[in-house]
């Protein structure tokens, strides 16, 4: 029974990481789109891209794409994608129309630089959280987690050459390119490199701290003996 609680806590806090992860990606890519001037993250460059030459909505597209990722990346792993892989392709882009509506966008230039620096930080938050439990990361990350495993390259590498090509698409079709996009396309992957490690030993501290107190409540209590 103690087992079966233990691990109904671990699930609940795994799922817990993934949702708030994913909420945190959406918040932070909207963040870098209120600033576009800059140039947006080149993923971001894409989808908007197509948002400008074939109409909806940027977090459609954002759906679209990552509908055929997902395919293509189950074609080349012959195994179907993981509930959480589905769910995330779903919710970002719902997620990023929803904080698109919701942001005003900001006036000043400092402003707007403060915006895009913390976005691109919020952005690698959520990213290491959501992947942190290992539920499915999501279309665009698996991409680059099946690159790192069978080229076995950097996490870093992978992440950031993934964003450059993409760039250079969506630049093609008229998306905003610019300083910032050359930013998130540079460092994106080297701040994933830092929140997915933290986050995964935030979430083991969270899973077995869970576990010690129910250790704890279990435990028989001793009868004091007087010899």
């Amino acid at each position: 029974m103690g087992n079966m609680l233990m691990k109904k806590r671990e699930g609940i806090l795994r799922w817990s990481f993934f949702c708030i992860g994913l909420v945190i990606l959406g918040l932070g890519i909207s963040m870098t789109m209120q600033v576009k001037s800059f140039g947006i993250g080149p993923w971001d460059v894409f989808h908007y891209g197509l948002f400008l030459q074939l109409g909806l909505t940027v977090g459609t597209w954002s759906i679209i794409a990552g509908l055929l990722i997902v395919l293509i990346s189950s074609v080349i792993l012959k195994k179907w994608p993981q509930i959480g892989t589905i769910l995330n392709m779903v919710f970002i882009g719902i997620f990023i129309d929803f904080f698109n509506w919701l942001l005003p966008e900001p006036e000043t230039l400092l402003m707007q630089l403060f915006i895009f620096i913390i976005g691109t930080f919020v952005i690698a938050l959520g990213i290491g959280i959501y992947v942190a439990p290992e539920i499915g990361a999501g279309p665009r990350d698996s991409l680059m987690l099946l690159i790192t495993d069978v080229m076995g390259w950097k996490v870093s590498t992978v992440r950031n050459g993934i964003e450059m090509i993409v760039a250079v698409l969506g630049f093609a079709l008229g998306g905003p390119i610019g300083l910032g996009t050359v930013f998130i396309a540079l460092f994106l992957g080297t701040f994933v490199g830092y929140t997915l490690p933290q986050a995964k030993n935030w979430l083991q501290f969270l899973i077995m701290k869970g576990d010690m107190y129910e250790n704890i409540y279990q435990r028989p209590l001793r009868a004091n003996h007087h010899d």
